[in-house]
C-alpha cells in the first residue's frame, strides 16, 4: 500500500510538472506569436501606435537591424510616401507626400520636413542619420504644425538612439562588403549605482570606396565614404519622480562627391572630383520631473554645430574630353550652421480630471545661425568663335540668423466610452536677418534683408474605438512654413518669397486582429496648399554651368491627396510578413513659371504616384534566419515639370529593388550574409535638365544613379 501511494504521488507530481511545463511553453509560444507593442514618442504625449491619431511609421530596432545596413537611406523606401532628393553622398533633403526641399544651393535654411536626432535639430542636414545602435525611427506624415511648427509643414522624422541599461553589457559589430566596404562598431552600457544612474557609449566607423570609377584619374574612390559616428548617453534618477537624460552626438562624414557623367553612367571623367563632408557635434539635455498637481514637467535644451564642405567638378570632364575647347569649372560651398533650442512642456496626468480631460502646454524657442562661403571659378575658350569665350570668378559670403518663438497647447477628452476628441493650437513668430557680399565680373554687391512672419497652426481630431485595439479617426490640421530669401544671383530674379500654409484632412483606421498577431492601418488624406513654395531652375548664361540657378517662387496653391497603408502579420512563431503602400496624386494651382504656360495639370516634384514594399522574415528556433525586402517606386519629376509635356525630360524612371539577408543567431553572437539591389537595377536618385556640353550647350537630361548590386557579411557579438 505504501509503495502504491508513493507511486501514485510520484505520478501526480510528474503530471503536474509536465502540465506546468507545457502551460509555460504554450504561454511563451503565444507571446512570441503576438506582435510587440509599438509606442509613438514623437507626438506631444506618448501613445501606442493604434491610439495615435496620425499617419505614422515606426521602424524599431529589429526592423533597422533586419532590413538596414548602415544608414537611414537603406530603409527609407519602406516608409509610404517618403522620398529623398540626392545630389549628395547621403540623403539630406526629404519629401513627405510630395512636400520638401530638393537642395540647398545658396538658400538660407528653411526646411519643410523636420528631422531630429535625439531631440537635436538636423533639419536639412540629415547626413548623420547612421543607424548603428539606433533604437527607432518615427516618420509622422502630414502637417505637424502643432508638434514642431514651421519646420514640419509636410511631416516630421525623429531618430532616437538606444537608452542606457541598468546592467553591464558590451557589443561589437563588423561588416565587410564589395567596393572595399568595411565597418566596425562597439557599444558599452552599464550602471553607476553610487549615482543612481546609467550610461551608454556607441562608436562606429564605416568606409567604402564607393561604386563609381574615374577613368581619367585612374581612381575608383572619388565617391568614397569615410563616416565616423559616436554617441554617449547618461541617465540620472535623482529621485523617484525625476529623470535627467544627457546626450552627446558626434558625426564626421568625410565623403567624396563625383556623381555626374556626361553619358549618365557610373564612369566619371572629372579632373577635379569634389567632396561632400559634414562634421556635426550636438548635445541634448532633457529633464522630466513632477509638476505637482499640474502633472509632469519636461525641459529640453539642445545645441548643435555643423560644418559642411560641398564641392564638385562643374564641367564633369577634363582637358582631353573637351578638346579642342577649354572648358573647366569648379564650385565649392562651405557652411557653418549653429543651432540652439529650448522647450518647456507641462503634461497633465492621465485621467487627472473627473471627466477624463488631459492637456499639454508648452513654449519653444529655436535660434539658427548659418554662414556660407561660396566660390565658383572657371573658364571657357572656344577656338573657333572667340567671342563666346569667357571666365568666371565669383564669390558669395553670407550670414543668416533666425529666431523662432512658439507657444502651444492641446486638450483631449472622451465624449463617451468609445468616442473622444482632441484639439490643439500653436502660434509661432520667426524673425530672420540676412546679409551677403558678392563679387563677380569685378563688381562688389550685397544684400541686407530681414523678414518677420507670425504664423499659427494646429489640429482637431475626432476618434471612435468600436472595440479594444481598434481606432477610427479624422484629423483636420493646419501647417505653416516661413518665407525666405533667394540669395546670390537668384535674388536678381526674385529677392524674397512668401510663407506657405497648408490645410489637411486625414481619415484613417488602425487596429489589431487575430489576438494581436495582425496589425494594419490605412489613412486617406487631402491637403490644400496656399502660396505654395516652388523651387525653380534656370540657366542665365549657356556655357557657364555656374549660372545654373535654383530659386524659390510662390505658386498660388497646390493639392496633395492619397492613401497610406501598412500591414504586419505574425503568421506563425517563425514567420512574419509586412507590407506598405503609398498612393499619391499632386497638382499645382495657378502656377505659370514662364508667365504663360499653366502647370495645374502636372505632378509636383518628387511625388511618385505609387510606392510599395513587401517583406518576409523567417526565424527558426535553432537560430537560422532569412529576410527578403522588395520595394517599388513609380517615376516622378525631379523638379518643376517641363513646359513641353511630351518631353518628360525632368522625370526619373520607375524601378523595383530587392534586398536579401540570411544568417545564424546564437545567444551571444550572430553572423549574416546580405545583398542589396540583388538584381542590379539601374535607378535615379537625382536629375537635372540643362546644357553642359560644348560647343552648343544643348539642354539635356542628366541623372545621378543609385547604388548597384552589393553583397557583404556582418558579424555581431554581445556580452551581458
Amino acid at each position: 500500500m505504501l509503495i502504491d501511494k508513493q507511486n501514485s504521488a510520484g505520478t501526480v507530481t510528474r503530471a503536474a510538472i509536465v502540465s506546468l511545463a507545457l502551460t509555460t511553453s504554450l504561454a511563451a509560444a503565444a507571446e512570441q506569436d503576438v506582435l510587440e507593442e509599438v509606442v509613438v514618442t514623437a507626438t506631444l504625449r506618448q501613445q501606442s501606435l493604434v491610439e495615435a491619431p496620425v499617419s505614422v511609421t515606426v521602424l524599431d530596432t529589429k526592423t533597422l537591424r533586419d532590413a538596414g545596413r548602415q544608414h537611414f537611406e537603406d530603409v527609407l523606401s519602406s516608409v509610404p510616401n517618403l522620398t529623398y532628393a540626392s545630389g549628395t553622398s547621403r540623403p539630406r533633403f526629404f519629401q513627405i507626400r510630395g512636400i520638401g526641399e530638393r537642395e540647398e544651393w545658396q538658400g538660407a535654411p528653411n526646411p519643410s520636413i523636420g528631422f531630429l536626432i535625439d531631440d537635436i535639430d538636423f533639419s536639412g542636414m540629415g547626413m548623420p542619420a547612421t543607424t548603428f545602435d539606433v533604437d527607432r525611427i518615427e516618420v509622422l506624415r502630414g502637417p505637424q504644425g502643432l508638434h514642431y511648427g514651421a519646420n514640419a509643414l509636410g511631416g516630421l522624422i525623429v531618430m532616437r538612439g538606444r537608452d542606457p541599461e541598468e546592467q553591464f553589457g558590451f557589443a561589437t559589430e563588423a561588416s565587410v562588403g564589395e567596393y572595399n566596404s568595411q565597418s566596425l562598431g562597439a557599444v558599452a552600457t552599464g550602471p553607476v549605482e553610487s549615482l543612481n544612474s546609467a550610461w551608454r557609449v556607441a562608436v562606429q566607423e564605416y568606409r567604402s570606396d564607393g561604386f563609381r570609377k574615374d577613368t581619367y584619374l585612374g581612381r575608383d574612390d572619388t565617391m568614397d565614404r569615410d563616416e565616423l559616428t559616436a554617441r554617449a548617453k547618461w541617465r540620472w534618477r535623482p529621485s523617484e519622480s525625476t529623470t535627467v537624460d544627457l546626450t552627446w552626438l558626434h558625426a564626421d562624414l568625410n565623403n567624396g562627391y563625383d556623381a555626374w557623367s556626361i553619358d549618365n553612367s557610373r564612369v566619371s571623367l572629372a579632373d577635379r572630383p569634389g567632396k561632400d563632408a559634414q562634421k556635426s557635434d550636438g548635445a541634448a539635455l532633457r529633464v522630466d520631473t513632477s509638476a505637482g498637481s499640474l502633472g509632469r514637467l519636461t525641459l529640453t535644451a539642445t545645441m548643435s554645430d555643423s560644418n559642411t564642405d560641398y564641392s564638385f567638378d562643374a564641367d564633369w570632364g577634363n582637358e582631353q574630353a573637351w578638346a579642342p575647347y577649354t572648358y573647366d569649372y569648379f564650385d565649392r560651398q562651405q557652411r557653418d550652421r549653429r543651432s540652439r533650442s529650448f522647450e518647456a512642456r507641462i503634461t497633465s496626468e492621465e485621467a487627472a480630471s473627473p471627466h477624463g480631460l488631459t492637456w499639454v502646454a508648452g513654449v519653444y524657442g529655436l535660434d539658427v545661425d548659418e554662414q556660407l562661403d561660396y566660390t565658383s571659378q572657371g573658364v571657357y575658350i572656344d577656338p573657333f568663335f572667340p567671342e563666346y569665350s569667357g571666365s568666371t570668378d565669383k564669390t558669395l559670403n553670407s550670414d543668416y540668423d533666425a529666431q523662432n518663438l512658439a507657444v502651444y497647447a492641446q486638450v483631449e477628452a472622451p465624449f463617451s466610452e468609445r468616442w473622444g476628441w482632441s484639439f490643439g493650437l500653436r502660434g509661432e513668430q520667426r524673425d530672420a536677418d540676412y546679409t551677403d557680399r558678392r563679387t563677380g565680373e569685378g563688381e562688389l554687391t550685397g544684400i541686407d534683408a530681414s523678414a518677420k512672419d507670425t504664423m499659427w497652426g494646429g489640429q482637431a481630431t475626432l476618434y471612435f474605438d468600436p472595440r479594444d485595439h481598434l481606432r477610427w479617426f479624422a484629423t483636420l490640421s493646419r501647417g505653416y512654413k516661413a518665407g525666405g530669401f533667394n540669395l546670390g544671383e537668384a535674388a536678381q530674379v526674385l529677392p524674397q518669397f512668401l510663407p506657405e500654409y497648408l490645410v489637411g484632412l486625414d481619415v484613417g483606421m488602425k487596429g489589431q486582429w487575430l489576438e494581436g498577431r495582425l496589425y494594419a492601418d490605412v489613412t486617406a488624406f487631402y491637403m490644400k496648399r496656399t502660396d505654395m513654395q516652388v523651387a525653380i531652375s534656370t540657366q542665365l548664361n549657356p556655357g557657364d554651368p555656374s549660372s545654373y540657378l535654383l530659386y524659390t517662387d510662390n505658386a498660388s496653391g497646390g493639392r496633395n491627396q492619397g492613401i497610406e497603408s501598412s500591414v504586419r502579420w505574425r503568421v506563425t512563431e517563425q514567420l512574419e510578413l509586412g507590407a506598405a503602400l503609398g498612393l499619391l496624386r499632386t497638382r499645382y494651382s495657378g502656377f505659370r513659371p514662364d508667365g504663360v504656360t499653366d502647370l495645374s495639370d502636372r505632378d509636383q516634384a518628387y511625388a511618385p504616384e505609387y510606392q510599395g514594399s513587401v517583406n518576409a522574415t523567417w526565424r527558426h528556433p535553432m537560430g537560422w534566419m532569412a529576410r527578403v525586402d522588395v520595394t517599388a517606386t513609380d517615376a516622378y519629376y525631379f523638379d518643376v515639370p517641363d513646359l513641353d509635356p511630351e518631353k518628360n525630360n525632368y522625370r526619373s524612371n520607375s524601378y523595383t529593388l530587392a534586398h536579401v539577408k540570411a544568417g545564424y543567431e546564437a545567444e551571444t553572437w550572430a553572423i549574416y550574409a546580405w545583398g542589396r539591389n540583388v538584381f542590379d537595377e539601374d535607378y535615379y536618385t537625382r536629375g537635372f535638365y540643362f546644357g553642359n556640353e560644348p560647343p552648343d550647350f544643348a539642354n539635356k537630361r542628366y541623372t545621378q544613379l543609385g547604388e548597384p548590386r552589393q553583397f557583404g557579411v556582418t558579424f555581431r557579438w554581445e556580452f551581458k
